[in-house]
């Protein structure tokens, strides 16, 4: 007893002693891979259309640039992991006022919480190296602001960031040479300092397309896009790069280690490719767009560093998850979906889209009947794998799967796992709508049968 006692006081002795000091960091990504869910257009499908595609797809991670209540409540329940965007349009107010910040964060954060599983906070977006100086003086106080108003609410699990353009760097070639503009960096060290002592990491958004079309003379484009090509090599740091994009980010990471931030780890908030564009974006076709979004899902999927910090997996959102027709600029800024307006895939990386004609799959067939739909087995005992294939990635508990298992209950069981990939409203069909036994009406599980995530 004794022994065991002074082994208790032990204990407490080195949590006095050895328990960090300061914020304690919070992860807002699960994986590597994510997406970022831009609406600038009058043509997509509904939030909650989208957060069943998200899911179908098995994309976890979501980024958002607003705070649109419509898209906080359809992802209610879902159990997708969604960063909140505070646009650049509030960063004065926010920076000037902490009241206005605890209210913001009150009614835009807290009141979703925690069915919809807000993660993570973006103040602004690509506010430094911009053309508005007052954004850049404001984002520090409303990074500030903003995160000691998730503290004094005690949202532990909400991180805070902000995400950069690759116009905060002087040079970004060779990677090694990179460092932070001299007008940027009055701005970014103090920030840097701000973030490093919350734990939050240096989001970049990084392009090689925009970085291939500002210089295709010079740029093998199979470097830009994940192919066979000899690369480049980094004398200074001896270091060999077989693609552009662990480039740009190894750049970001000796521009933080030149700044005193060695061990600030980089994200990528956004990349992508084009799939259409003006005469003069050649670079913008389906086929590059398809490449560069496929060869990037399986670099992912490694789980591996860069070159330049090879134990660090590289986690990236892509852009984005829909072309928006309403976006300004050059053709190629409303082309950067893998989905198009209608929900179905702009091009083939291994996802199916809420209409592809791939969706039909060799173990079913979907017919329609007063707005619900049923599954017919193409062959007998074949429902299992249905609900491993579809019913566990929807939420369904297997224990409630497995109680609808006798003869009458089992087209409830495969009904109910679809009404979860289409959204529709519970009905039932009659016998002539294809119910594979012809009898049995649909039914929801149990809300204690849906799992949450």
């Amino acid at each position: 007893m004794k022994i065991s006692r002074l082994w208790v006081q032990l204990f407490l002795v080195m949590l006095v002693f050895f328990t960090p000091k300061g914020h304690v960091a919070v992860k807002a990504f699960t994986g590597t891979y994510g997406i970022n869910y831009g609406r600038i257009a009058d043509n997509i499908p509904s939030p909650d259309k989208v957060a069943t595609l998200l899911r179908a797809a098995k994309i976890k991670n979501v980024r958002i640039y607003d705070f649109d209540h419509s898209v906080l409540q359809a992802f209610s329940g879902t159990g997708l992991d969604l960063v909140v965007g505070l646009p650049n349009g509030y960063l004065k107010e926010m920076s000037a006022d902490a009241d206005r910040a605890l209210t913001w964060v009150k009614e835009n954060v807290q009141a979703f919480l925690p069915e919809t599983h807000i993660v993570g906070i973006a103040i602004g977006n690509e506010v430094l190296g911009g053309g508005d100086l007052e954004l850049w003086a404001a984002l520090l106080g409303a990074s500030k602001n903003i995160y000691n108003a998730t503290k004094e609410l005690q949202l532990t699990d909400v991180q805070v960031s902000t995400a950069h353009s690759q116009a905060v760097f002087a040079n970004s070639y060779p990677p090694s040479s990179c460092t932070f503009k001299e007008g940027v960096t009055q701005y970014m060290k103090p920030l840097l300092e701000f973030f490093s002592d919350i734990g939050s990491p240096f989001c970049l958004n990084a392009y090689p397309f925009l970085a291939y079309m500002g210089d295709p003379d010079t740029i093998d484009i199979n470097y830009a896009l994940f192919q066979s090509t000899k690369g480049i090599y980094d004398q200074k740091a001896r270091l060999h790069y077989d693609n552009m994009l662990d480039a740009q980010v190894d750049a970001a990471y000796a521009a933080l280690e030149d700044a005193g931030y060695k061990k600030m780890e980089v994200i990528i908030t956004e990349t992508g490719w084009a799939s259409s564009g003006d005469q003069n974006e050649a670079a913008a076709t389906v086929e590059n767009a398809r490449t560069y979004n496929y060869n990037l899902r399986k670099r992912l999927a490694k789980k591996k560093g860069t070159p330049l910090r090879p134990k660090i997996p590289l986690k990236a959102y892509v852009f984005a998850v829909f072309n928006e027709d309403s976006k300004p600029g050059p053709t190629s800024e409303r082309n950067f979906g893998l989905f198009k307006a209608d929900g179905s895939i702009s091009y083939d990386i291994g996802f199916s889209g809420l209409k592809s004609s791939s969706a039909a799959s060799s173990l079913l067939s979907l017919e329609a009947c007063n707005q619900t739909f049923v599954i017919q087995s193409e062959e007998n005992g074949s429902e299992n794998r249905l609900f491993k294939r579809f019913g566990s990635s929807f939420g369904l508990d297997m224990q409630w799967y497995k109680s609808q298992m006798d003869e009458k209950r089992r087209p409830t069981a495969l009904n109910a796992i679809f009404k979860l990939i289409v959204g529709t409203d519970d009905q039932s069909c009659s016998n002539s709508s294809g119910d594979m036994h012809g009898r049995g009406e649909i039914s929801k599980p149990p809300v204690c049968a849906v799992r949450r995530e």
